[in-house]
């Protein structure tokens, strides 16, 4: 138990660290982008991702979870030598799926920017999108086999690698065609995550051959019983995974996709013209979403780990250590959601002003920072019902939640235009996380301590938020405005984890 918490913790640190710097390489390279492009470009740039996730979502994503739960089992029982034919099998499932959709991507592009994202202007890009989806998958595949091992270092520098090559990238060419006048289109941002994810793969595959844990894994294999299982049986376990799995996500990348669809075109009917909507969906997509799913790089990384961890404790019947981390992983993402609420409630509309020189962008960051309790937390609940075996009921919440939320869209945009998707955003999320914790609390009954999970955080971060605020208020006009509200934040980060360890909230003991 104590080296699986040991694990969890060191591979959460390891992603945690690198999606961090991952966020703040392309949050400076989204405030990049949003100059060099204008809030239309920007807005046409973020419609093809729908698309992108859907395909994502049948080639890679379902395959990734699923090679990572089976390892996990694999490596608990101790069967080393089905490892690789896990990532084998996985591999090969992956690229066949990916190539098909790169060609129906790659010939149907005008038909799909036409009618399906409205936006005709979109078809080159997704032509250039097509490319990337045989390297993402590959990576998906061995970024699974790292994860089922709890082994992060790799999948991290992976990330972290993919955004800095990007970002050079588009950086020089943008450079060098502009001849100094940097201007950046839709297509040359896309090439961008073509060349990333090319980047990523090669380091992946290079990994499996250079790194020491596949080399010990290998000589574990040879000493190890004949216990394991021929291909085809290993591929109908990775496919019986791989199915549900997949055909969930893709029902709810769809939602997701009709969500992002709809939001310009209600716009539109609220009686604003194509410009002003495109632009509107660029600044929140492009620019407030982003900024406030920077925390989750911390509750994302636990998420990914925690279900591995979750499915081999199951596997084991070991439901102290279900149990444990549950509640640890539960009270961390609760503790992290507060605080980030409390930052963006306080400073948000001064980072929209300061950050990306855009008062509506402010706006919404200030209101979106409400949905931070409730998003981080949902991450990590559906990881560990997952874990448990029951993504059948994570599907059935998220697609409730998804469905409330495009019915909200659909009555309430065209008659308050952004108020009406921010009021369905949230309902729907509020809804999503109410089911996920009912399941949770029903199926492991994990200790909960409302008063240091929420009252006692809650009460720190209002406090420490409006004392700095205050000073921010009388001091900001002599001082850098940008310098002086990170460093309020800052102050906040440092006064709630202080404050949490006097009143013991947060205690030493959850990490040993």
């Amino acid at each position: 138990m104590t080296r699986n918490k040991s694990n969890l913790i060191k591979g959460t640190a390891v992603l945690t660290l690198a999606g961090l710097a991952t966020r703040f390489i392309g949050f400076f390279y989204r405030i990049f982008l949003s100059n060099a492009m204008g809030a239309e470009i920007m807005g046409i740039y973020q419609l093809i991702f729908p698309i992108y996730m859907i395909c994502f979502t049948i080639f890679a994503s379902g395959i990734q979870t699923a090679i990572s739960t089976l390892v996990a089992n694999e490596l608990g029982k101790k069967h080393y030598k089905n490892l690789q034919n896990v990532l084998k099998i996985g591999i090969i499932m992956s690229l066949s799926a990916a190539i098909v959709l790169a060609f129906l991507v790659f010939r149907y592009s005008n038909t799909i920017a036409a009618n399906i994202l409205r936006e005709p202007s979109c078809a080159s890009s997704l032509r250039i999108l097509a490319y990337a989806f045989p390297f993402c998958g590959i990576t998906a595949c061995i970024n699974g086999y790292y994860y089922g091992l709890k082994k992060a270092g790799v999948p991290a520098t992976t990330q972290l690698l993919e955004q800095i090559i990007r970002v050079i990238f588009v950086y020089i060419v943008a450079t060098y065609v502009g001849k100094g006048d940097i201007k950046i289109t839709s297509e040359l941002a896309v090439l961008g995550v073509v060349i990333g994810e090319i980047a990523s793969q090669v380091y992946n595959i290079a990994s499996l051959y250079c790194t020491s844990t596949p080399r010990e894994l290998s000589h574990l294999a040879k000493s190890a019983p004949t216990s394991a299982y021929k291909n085809e049986k290993i591929t109908g376990r990775l496919f019986r995974l791989t199915v549900p799995l997949t055909a969930n996500r893709l029902l709810i990348s769809i939602l997701h996709s009709v969500e992002a669809i709809l939001i310009p075109n209600m716009l539109k009917k609220y009686g604003l013209s194509n410009s002003e909507a495109l632009s509107i969906y660029g600044i929140l997509n492009g620019m407030s979403m982003p900024f406030i799913m920077f925390p989750s790089a911390i509750t994302n990384s636990l998420s990914v780990l925690l279900l591995p961890t979750i499915s081999e404790a199951r596997s084991l019947s070991n439901d102290n250590m279900i149990k444990k981390t549950t509640a640890i992983s539960i009270k961390y993402s609760m503790l992290i959601g507060i605080l980030s609420a409390g930052i963006f409630v306080s400073f948000g509309q001064e980072l929209g002003n300061i950050i990306f020189h855009n008062e509506l962008a402010g706006s919404l960051l200030t209101i979106l920072a409400w949905l931070c309790p409730f998003l981080y937390i949902t991450t990590t609940l559906s990881s560990i019902i997952n874990g448990l075996g029951l993504a059948h009921l994570t599907f059935a919440n998220s697609v409730v939640g998804m469905s409330i939320r495009i019915l909200l869209i659909l009555y309430l945009v065209p008659k308050q235009g952004m108020n009406g998707y921010l009021i369905s955003l949230l309902i729907s999320q509020l809804v999503i996380t109410a089911f996920d914790g009912f399941i949770v609390i029903k199926r492991i009954k994990p200790p909960f301590d409302a008063a240091d999970f929420i009252l006692k955080p809650g009460i720190i971060v209002a406090l420490s938020g409006y004392l700095l605020y205050r000073l921010y208020e009388y001091i900001a006009p002599a001082a850098g405005s940008l310098s002086f509200v990170l460093g309020c934040c800052f102050l906040v980060c440092v006064s709630f984890i202080l404050l949490l360890g006097i009143t013991k909230a947060v205690s030493l003991k959850d990490f040993k």
